[in-house]
C-alpha cells in the first residue's frame, strides 16, 4: 500500500471506539455481514431498460451468498425474453456479487439485479425475519397453479373507452356491459390451468371450458363484447 507524502508526514491519532457495522436481519437472525456468504434470503427486484419499453422482475432465493433459485419474469420486449432465458442459466450457482457483475445482456435484467442486490445487503429481503428463510422452490410457487406469471393487459382510448384483455385470473374473452355501457364483469380463460389439462390428455375444447370462469356481475350484463374485436 502506498501513501502520499502528505499522509506520511502526518502524526498518527487514535480513532477511538471501534464500532461494528450495524446488524441486518438475515432469515430470522441479526448478522454483521463482512463477506457475501453472510447473506441469505428471498427477495424481488424490478428493472427497466433505458428506453423503458419493457420491464423485468427478478426473484432470487439466496443461501449463504449463493443464488440457488432464480425466477425471471419479463414484459413488453421480445428480446428481453431471450435474455431472461440466458439469465436463468447464468446466475444460479453464483454469489450475488458475481451475478451483479455478470453480463445479463438485457439492461432491464441488469437493473433488476442491482436493485435486488441493494435489498440483500441492507437487510430488506422478504424473509428478513423468517427463521431459515424459504426452501428452494419458493420462487416457483409464486407463479401459482399452472406455473404462469400474473399478467395484466388493459387498453383504452378517449374515443372508445377501456378494454380489459388480461387480468390476474386469466385471458379475458368477454366483457360484460350494463345499460350504460359500463364494464361490470368479464369472462376469462386461465391459460395455465387449461394447458395443464391438455398436457394430461384432456381435449382442448373441454380443457378450455374447464378453465373458464367469470368475475363481477357478469350474469347481469345487458350485452357482452369481445374486447379485442369490438
Amino acid at each position: 500500500m502506498q501513501f502520499s507524502t502528505e499522509i506520511q508526514n502526518m502524526c498518527p491519532i487514535q480513532r477511538g471506539p471501534q464500532h461494528q457495522s450495524s446488524p441486518i436481519p438475515v432469515e430470522g437472525r441479526w448478522v454483521h455481514p463482512k463477506d457475501v456468504i453472510a447473506i441469505s434470503g428471498v427477495s424481488h427486484g424490478v428493472g427497466t431498460c433505458a428506453p423503458q419499453q419493457g420491464a423485468a422482475k427478478l426473484t432470487l432465493n439466496v443461501k449463504d451468498g449463493v443464488i440457488e433459485e432464480a425466477l425471471i419474469e419479463t414484459i413488453g420486449c421480445s428480446g428481453m425474453t431471450h435474455s431472461a432465458a440466458m439469465a436463468s442459466e447464468l446466475i444460479t450457482g453464483k454469489t450475488i456479487l458475481e451475478a451483479l457483475n455478470t453480463d445479463l445482456v438485457c439492461d432491464a435484467i441488469n437493473v433488476a439485479m442491482r436493485e435486488i442486490f441493494l435489498q440483500y445487503v441492507y437487510g430488506r429481503t422478504q424473509t428478513a425475519f423468517s427463521l431459515d428463510g424459504l426452501p428452494i422452490g419458493a420462487g416457483l410457487e409464486d407463479l401459482g397453479k399452472g406455473l404462469r406469471s400474473q399478467v395484466g393487459t388493459h387498453y383504452g382510448t378517449r374515443a372508445k373507452g377501456p378494454r380489459y384483455m388480461e387480468m390476474a385470473e386469466g385471458y379475458v374473452t368477454e366483457l360484460a356491459l350494463d345499460e350504460n355501457d359500463e364494464i361490470i364483469g368479464y369472462r376469462f380463460v386461465n391459460l395455465g390451468k387449461m394447458m395443464e389439462s391438455v398436457a394430461k390428455g384432456t381435449a382442448a375444447e373441454e380443457a378450455m371450458q374447464l378453465a373458464t370462469g367469470q368475475y363481477g356481475r357478469f350474469d347481469e350484463a345487458v350485452k357482452t363484447i369481445d374486447p379485442r374485436r369490438q
